[in-house]
């Protein structure tokens, strides 16, 4: 070979290798930018990601609204909640009128849309929103009463609609685990009350003071008494399951009536109606016997005279509802809610309140929010307290 050739092969070789390094270069440039751009995508939802899992209000939207508009890449963003827009990041402030009434569209039909210019009109000569895309932050069990709204220059291309809605997806995704945290922690706070409601040290003394007022006098009726008395602390302790079913909470109940029966005699009258399609139902462990309780201490005990306790149990479908109702002297409506809410805040240990919210929080805790109780009273005219009670549900069994 000759020299010229040997300096062209060389050159050649070398052309070869300097391309390699290039091309090796730009690849590992290209997985370096590809790093970048994900840890930024990973780093921004997580910054959206914390003030989602505090829970949709005003000031946790605002947290959150500026994240989510840079992961769907919209010149503006807003989060709209059944009070209107809670938060806007970016352009269309001034079609915060529009924008609320088509998030609020959107989560009544938990349906997507696009919105074009003739949706979003204004007179404004400066005004550059031209359309926007609208995503109800749908969870797996349905809207969660929030939308996503992202405002376009233009008409929304399809990867704007396509980032929208996955963006929406992922949020719901993050309210939905704010929801089960909080559920778990109103569980943990009713559980520990429950065991504190279990038995009432009222109900201890005055039942062991009715069955020694018969020792002497009917000691047979005595022997009965101790024997109910028994069973129903039986029940009140027992340490397996955190739900029952109606047949055996009202089993606990007539044992309870009948203690109570030894104390009033004739002044307490009880009525049960109860439908016996309902007695299998699962509910959350005594849930029922701190209503009766709370008729009868706090409700008829204060009255002179004759009290009557009716319980009623009918079957409404999918649903059972139970009320438990008393004539007794009842109380201001404005005392219960403010009692309820300080016991709520395990501020106030003591009185029907506790009795009554924990009855509240265990209902919602076990079935949904809106499965708590609904009380109806005022002063001189009694109480009624009511609940609904899923005949089914996935995650409940006696």
């Amino acid at each position: 070979m000759s020299t010229a050739a040997s300096v062209l092969a060389l050159i050649s070789a070398l052309a070869a290798a300097v391309a390699a390094v290039i091309r090796l270069r730009q690849r590992r440039g290209i997985a370096t930018e590809a790093q970048r751009a994900t840890y930024q995508v990973l780093h921004t939802a997580g910054m959206a990601a914390e003030p989602l899992r505090a829970g949709l209000d005003r000031a946790n939207a605002a947290k959150a609204v500026r994240h989510l508009r840079t992961l769907v890449g919209a010149p503006g963003l807003a989060l709209v909640g059944a009070d209107g827009v809670l938060a806007l990041d970016g352009r269309g402030a001034h079609h915060n009128t529009q924008l609320a009434a088509a998030g609020e569209r959107a989560i009544a039909q938990n349906r997507s849309t696009v919105l074009g210019e003739s949706d979003l009109p204004c007179d404004r000569m400066d005004c550059v929103v031209r359309g926007a895309v609208v995503a109800p932050l749908t969870g797996a069990d349905g809207a969660s009463g929030a939308a996503l709204v992202a405002i376009a220059d233009g008409q929304p291309a399809p990867g704007l609609v396509q980032a929208t809605l996955e963006t929406a997806r992922w949020a719901a995704a993050q309210l939905a685990l704010a929801e089960l945290d909080s559920s778990r922690e109103r569980l943990a706070r009713a559980e520990v009350r429950a065991l504190r409601a279990q038995i009432s040290p009222h109900f201890i003394y005055n039942a062991l003071t009715a069955i020694a007022s018969f020792v002497r006098t009917d000691p047979e009726r005595a022997r009965e008494l101790i024997l109910e008395f028994a069973e129903f602390t039986r029940y009140s302790f027992r340490a397996h399951g955190e739900f029952t079913t109606l047949a055996e909470e009202l089993r606990s109940i007539d044992r309870y009536l009948t203690i109570e029966r030894a104390r009033f005699g004739d002044r307490l009258q009880v009525r049960l109606q109860i439908a016996p399609e309902v007695l299998p139902v699962s509910l959350p462990f005594l849930c029922l016997q701190p209503l009766v309780e709370n008729a009868i201490r706090h409700g008829l005990s204060r009255k002179p005279g004759v009290g009557m306790v009716s319980i009623d149990a009918t079957d409404a479908g999918a649903e059972c509802h139970i009320t438990v109702e008393d004539d007794g002297v009842g109380m201001d409506p404005a005392t219960l809610i403010a009692g309820m809410a300080r016991a709520a805040a395990e501020s106030d240990d003591s009185g029907q309140h506790v009795g009554l919210s924990n009855v509240d929080e265990r209902l919602r805790s076990a079935f949904g929010d809106q499965f708590g109780l609904v009380v109806e009273t005022a002063l001189g005219a009694g109480m009624k307290v009511s609940m609904r009670v899923p005949k089914f549900h996935p995650s409940v069994r006696a």
